[in-house]
């Protein structure tokens, strides 16, 4: 069984992607490794290439910043890094780059692979979510943040990234039939000091609206409202993954949050109690589960 990892990154050091530690993450279950470096105004291509040379294949790419419509931008990027990798590859593992995967899963991950490598009715493998926010302390728990979603797929190349590139879909707008994996993603893309984030928001907002859009709602704000902009929260109880523990040392702001205290409308309180304590799941789902 051959694995490839696969992942996109643009001006990583300029938004404080922690693009190396998602690549490292999984590195050791990934036999090749194929990153699309994006026309960077920083140092990223030499930070991709310090890595694991002997691993990491590299493609230069240059982004379409005319695509603003849906984040559509991020998917083309993905797609190309995809389609890079070679047809004796079984397994193709996405990662972005504010995305950890920990080291006590990879035995899990390695085992469902070679579990359904053969298997055709199964085009990819679903994964759990921790949404990180404000810090590395606490974790969105309502239903605006998706709890599952595909990071493994089958090398078939009429898979595609589908939408921002949150998930995968195949053919003609197919969901793709996966097997959940008792195994999570950690999103980190949330965590960062407050000037930085708003840098980010601004810039990751321009891939979805026009630059009018962009001056009236992220330009005249120096730091980002985290407590304002989230309804609810919960305290992290595991954790972290080995390849972040420098960087959480590293943290230089503080943001505290009362669990306690929640925005959530109340179809929202319906609807997260119905999931909660009856079981009954009524959020968009971007999959199939065979």
């Amino acid at each position: 069984m051959k694995v490839t990892g696969f992942a996109f990154i643009r001006n990583a050091l300029k938004y404080d992607y922690p693009v190396a530690e998602a690549i490292r993450s999984i590195l050791p279950i990934c036999d090749d490794f194929v990153v699309a470096v994006g026309n960077s105004e920083d140092g990223t291509l030499d930070l991709i290439k310090s890595i694991d040379p002997a691993k990491i294949r590299i493609i230069e790419t240059v982004w379409d910043d005319s695509l603003r419509e849906g984040g559509r931008v991020l998917a083309v990027e993905t797609d190309k890094a995809f389609q890079a990798i070679g047809p004796d590859t079984d397994w193709c593992f996405c990662i972005q780059g504010d995305e950890m995967v920990h080291e006590k899963d990879l035995p899990k991950i390695k085992e469902a692979m070679l579990k359904w490598k053969d298997d055709k009715n199964v085009d990819g493998l679903l994964f759990n979510w921790y949404h990180f926010y404000g810090s590395y302390d606490y974790i969105g728990n309502s239903l605006s943040w998706f709890d599952k979603e595909i990071r493994v797929i089958k090398n078939d190349k009429s898979i595609y990234a589908y939408g921002d590139s949150q998930g995968f879909r195949k053919g003609n707008n197919e969901k793709l039939r996966v097997k959940p994996v008792d195994a999570a993603i950690y999103h980190y893309g949330w965590v960062k000091h407050p000037k930085e984030m708003q840098k980010k928001q601004a810039k990751f907002h321009s891939l979805f609206h026009d630059d009018e859009w962009v001056e009236k709602n992220m330009g005249k704000v120096e730091e980002f409202d985290y407590v304002n902009y989230i309804d609810a929260l919960e305290k992290f109880k595991g954790t972290h993954p080995a390849v972040m523990q420098k960087r959480i040392s590293e943290k230089n702001w503080k943001f505290d949050y009362d669990i306690s205290y929640n925005k959530l409308s109340l179809k929202r309180r319906l609807k997260k109690f119905a999931k909660e304590k009856l079981g009954l799941d009524f959020s968009y789902k971007n999959y199939r589960i065979v």
